[in-house]
């Protein structure tokens, strides 16, 4: 009986304490309801969509009526030669942009923290920063305006110089170079402005006691400023690392054409091709599983990026 009573006064206690809680901060609880609501109808709900990947889906039946086949679609990704094409392409350019687009914001916010006219800083800033809130599409059509055989400015450059005009937007040579730098216009300032916050949050005695010890301003931007954003760009790196994988759907579909599928393709096209442009019955089932197994393979490699990143952490390599 002391035991039951002992069990009823702990509940008790623990669920005034859980109303006292709600009462001091519903406010707070209020701001964070929709971001809630989001996370679950459009990050956690749509999960359960993934039995599509073991079904024969039909639109018509619905989840709960269409037929489980098992690992049916699985099986015909490993005996579909056109995938290694696939993870190629994908591996080649989201690995090119992660190695050439991860780097530049670190570099770029080391050497804009260096500028001591403020006005100068804080136009720079700004002005690196508003492309990100331009749309993909604006951004491929300057770009194919800037690249037009026709008109171009790069164009009539090459005519000027004697040169014969490029048709850049069509020849599949050029799809990954003009990728990476509308991927680095575009989100330059983005990933620039999350190192600065972490710039500005380094001690100013790390900045007198290496002025005092004689340091230049290059041995402190690379001694003492690099070493205190190392968790920023641990953090960032792993982020980067999950994505590797994900490309921007959005602009590969603007840049894409039938010229270009040599370099173009990747795993998101192909699965919006089979399951949403197709020419014949839409395959979702099929489509779900290759993008499903690309989720897991992301998924492991943000499980693997995290334990190196607290190895080298560690050790202080960063």
């Amino acid at each position: 009986m002391k035991t039951a009573n002992i069990n009823i006064n702990s509940n008790v206690k623990k669920k005034n304490k859980f109303v006292k809680y709600i009462k001091k901060n519903y406010i707070l609880l209020l701001l964070l309801l929709p971001g809630f609501l989001s996370l679950l109808l459009f990050k956690i709900g749509p999960l359960f969509g993934m039995v599509i990947a073991f079904q024969d889906f039909s639109a018509f039946k619905g989840v709960f009526g269409s037929d489980f086949v098992g690992l049916k679609y699985f099986q015909r990704i490993l005996s579909d030669p056109y995938m290694l094409t696939l993870i190629k392409n994908t591996l080649i350019l989201a690995g090119l942009t992660l190695a050439i687009t991860f780097p530049i914001p670190i570099i770029f916010a080391l050497f804009l923290n260096e500028i001591r006219l403020k006005k100068v800083k804080n136009f720079v800033q700004s002005l690196s920063f508003l492309p990100y809130f331009i749309s993909a599409s604006v951004m491929v059509s300057i770009m194919y305006m800037i690249l037009s055989p026709t008109s171009g400015i790069i164009n009539e450059l090459i005519k000027a110089l004697g040169g014969d005009s490029v048709a850049f937007m069509s020849e599949a040579g050029w799809f990954r170079p003009i990728y990476i730098i509308l991927q680095i216009w575009q989100t330059l300032g983005y990933n620039m402005v999350i190192y600065m916050a972490a710039i500005t949050g380094i001690d100013s005695t790390l900045y007198e006691a290496a002025s005092v010890d004689g340091a230049n301003r290059w041995q402190t931007m690379f001694k003492v400023t690099l070493p205190c954003i190392s968790s920023s760009v641990i953090v960032m790196f792993i982020i980067s690392i999950g994505n590797i994988f994900t490309v921007d759907l959005d602009r590969l579909l603007l840049m894409y054409n039938s010229s270009v599928y040599e370099t173009a393709d990747v795993i998101q096209t192909y699965v919006y091709r089979i399951a949403f442009a197709s020419t014949g019955m839409p395959e979702y089932s099929y489509g779900t599983a290759v993008n499903l197994i690309k989720s897991v393979i992301a998924f492991a490699l943000v499980i693997f990026a995290n334990k190196m990143a607290k190895k080298y952490s560690d050790t202080r390599v960063f």
